[in-house]
């Protein structure tokens, strides 16, 4: 298991890479098409907070300037009044190149740390007053408002806590080409939004969940959500604070949170093999291994899990119309590929529970997986055919055949018949049985090297 100082330094290193983006030493005024906001302004935890007033009716948007009150408080009036939604925007002292924003969901000004932080590495802060029920039209302008007559970054991150989940959520999933990450803090969801969390795997939107132990949406919102986005293949990490309810929300050291967001507003590099093309979808293998660290200021432990506290690795899954007859082969890709481009010919299908893969991908391996079984049986064509396509992609001749149960079987079965494929066997719990071959794979097995 990873201890803390693991954790940190994983995740320092990411921070060191998105400081160099975003550091104020190295900060542009924004790419050509943002356009500085105008009219009487406020300020919002010493920075620049300008005020709008939304026409639910006409989608009009205009510049007010908050009211005293509101200014010394630092609050904002979300109540809907005559049709009019109260919108705000804090301007960072130097924004950012391309304009990176935040979204916050619900609470203006609730644990407020995060946003703070990001405004002083660039970043733009914005608020609209959310509807009681989906986020719909009033959301849809205020995203134009910014994108289109400001020059934001087409994709936001998103901040929300507790009721601000179902608001992140419910119009992410509406709109998953409009998100860049999505921070859910003690996050609620709507019953029907569930079925719809694949949409933001599917569109590779990484998610941070930081969530108190004694909190029962721990059980019934945010362990539910990563069961399906690790079932999907998504990018979730996840923070459990020991001891902790709903409340307080956040982390009281907000760089951990604003080191993932700056992280997640970059395109990835992607390290996609050359015959990896457009029948192949993209998505995440890592570890389910638990972190464990105090968080000083909390004067408390937390476990964490997922990208953000182990490595993770890109995943390539043909499609069930491509050439392959069942269902397609799957690839996962090291960070770093070991000469001679070795891999592993797994017979099972690829999970996360499986420490020696993960292994082998540390030290270069790729790991392939055949179409899985189908009706009839594995198809030897199928696997003759997930080996060709390595070998001529430069992969070496001879990879490690690995296998479980009865795919074991399968695994002997098909190294019997290919003897000068095979570099070496890896099998557990082997049943010597195959639907493969016509004979058992036992009676034959003297026809491998030794």
């Amino acid at each position: 298991m990873k201890s803390g100082i693991g954790m940190h330094l994983h995740l320092g290193l990411a921070a060191i890479f998105a400081a160099a983006i975003f550091c104020p030493a190295q900060r542009a005024i924004a790419a050509d098409g943002y356009a500085p906001f105008e009219g009487e302004k406020t300020t919002w935890h010493g920075f620049d907070r300008y005020d709008f007033l939304m026409d639910d009716a006409t989608g009009a948007i205009t510049p007010m300037k908050a009211p005293d009150k509101e200014a010394i408080a630092n609050s904002i009036d979300v109540t809907l009044k005559d049709g009019k939604r109260r919108c705000v925007v804090v301007v960072p002292r130097q924004p950012a190149s391309g304009t990176p924003w935040s979204w916050r969901g619900c609470y203006w000004n609730h644990e407020p740390q995060t946003e703070i932080e990001l405004l002083t590495r660039g970043f733009h802060v914005a608020f609209v007053a959310p509807d009681a029920g989906r986020q719909g039209k009033a959301w849809d302008r205020w995203y134009e408002f910014l994108t289109e007559k400001h020059g934001f970054s087409k994709k936001p991150a998103f901040i929300g806590m507790s009721k601000g989940g179902v608001n992140e959520f419910n119009w992410g999933v509406a709109n998953p080409d409009k998100v860049a990450c999505i921070y859910a803090d003690n996050p609620a969801l709507y019953e029907e939004d569930f079925a719809k969390i694949p949409e933001l795997a599917k569109h590779d939107i990484p998610l941070l969940h930081v969530c108190g132990s004694e909190d029962m949406l721990l059980q019934r919102h945010t362990l539910v959500i990563e069961n399906i986005y690790h079932q999907a293949g998504g990018d979730i990490t996840v923070i459990i604070k020991e001891g902790q309810a709903h409340h307080p929300h956040s982390l009281k050291n907000p760089q951990l949170i604003a080191d993932w967001i700056v992280q997640h507003m970059q395109p990835t590099a992607i390290n996609r093999p050359a015959f990896v093309d457009a029948n192949f979808t993209k998505s995440h293998l890592y570890s389910l291994e638990p972190s464990f660290f105090y968080l000083k200021e909390e004067q408390t432990f937390a476990t964490g899990r997922g990208p953000g506290f182990t490595e993770s690795y890109d995943r390539y899954d043909a499609a069930r119309n491509s050439t392959f007859r069942s269902g397609g082969m799957a690839i996962v890709v090291p960070r770093n590929v070991a000469p001679g481009k070795p891999w592993v010919f797994r017979a099972d299908p690829i999970d996360r529970d499986s420490t020696v893969d993960l292994a082998l991908l540390a030290k270069g391996f790729h790991i392939v997986s055949p179409p899985l079984t189908g009706q009839p049986g594995p198809a030897q064509q199928d696997w003759d055919q997930t080996y060709k396509t390595l070998v001529d992609s430069g992969f070496s001749k001879k990879p490690v055949m690995e296998g479980t149960g009865a795919n074991a079987g399968e695994v002997y079965a098909w190294a019997i018949a290919n003897p000068d494929r095979v570099s070496s066997i890896y099998v557990r719990n082997p049943s010597l049985r195959s639907l493969m071959a016509k004979a058992p794979p036992i009676d034959n097995r003297i026809c491998l090297p030794a």
